[in-house]
């Protein structure tokens, strides 16, 4: 699976063979639908399933590294992010975007597994900034507003070779966050 979804998030859904995958695997021809029975797209699934999960993961440690400190946590998880396109040629970026930019309009279960996979990350992030004191509506819209940062930036950054969209869409993010923090405690 960590083949297919390398695969996946490289070359994109539709160009990437189920030859490709076993090849990459070094698994043998029968093995996929032996632990795929639903062929490509019920391996398509569990790669999104599984990168969402380890995404949600990444998002839960990076805030819980910062403890209450949500403003600083998303700029060390901008950071990071803009370091990781870095260190490997802009090609890592979300496990989740190459994939659900191709299938959502044409592959119903890949695409509800995309929707569950981000609307996962919003709600932890939502859940980070309600602890920090935003009301429930703020805090949705802000982790909306990270979200859409974020794979935004990715994309951009992806397509110029350059980390500076991330960097700066951080430093928006923060700024939004720190900026509402600042106006609920004046209230």
């Amino acid at each position: 699976m960590t083949a297919a979804a390398e695969l996946f998030r490289q070359r994109g859904y539709a160009a990437t063979g189920i030859k490709a995958v076993l090849e990459a695997s070094d698994a043998p021809y029968g093995s996929l639908y032996h632990f795929f029975p639903g062929g490509k797209q019920q391996l398509g699934v569990t790669v999104i399933e599984t990168g969402g999960d380890v995404y949600k993961q990444l998002v839960r440690t990076m805030y819980d590294e910062h403890g209450d400190d949500v403003v600083a946590a998303t700029r060390r998880f901008f950071e990071g992010a803009a370091e990781l396109l870095e260190s490997t040629g802009f090609a890592d970026a979300c496990p989740i975007a190459t994939i659900a930019g191709e299938i959502a309009g044409s592959n119903e279960p890949m695409r509800l597994a995309s929707a569950k996979a981000f609307g996962s990350w919003i709600d932890e992030l939502d859940e980070r900034f309600q602890h920090a004191g935003l009301p429930p509506e703020a805090s949705h819209a802000l982790a909306v507003e990270l979200f859409c940062l974020i794979e935004g930036a990715f994309l951009l950054a992806r397509t110029i070779r350059d980390a500076t969209p991330v960097r700066v869409a951080g430093h928006r993010a923060a700024a939004s966050l720190e900026g509402a923090l600042v106006r609920v405690s004046a209230r």
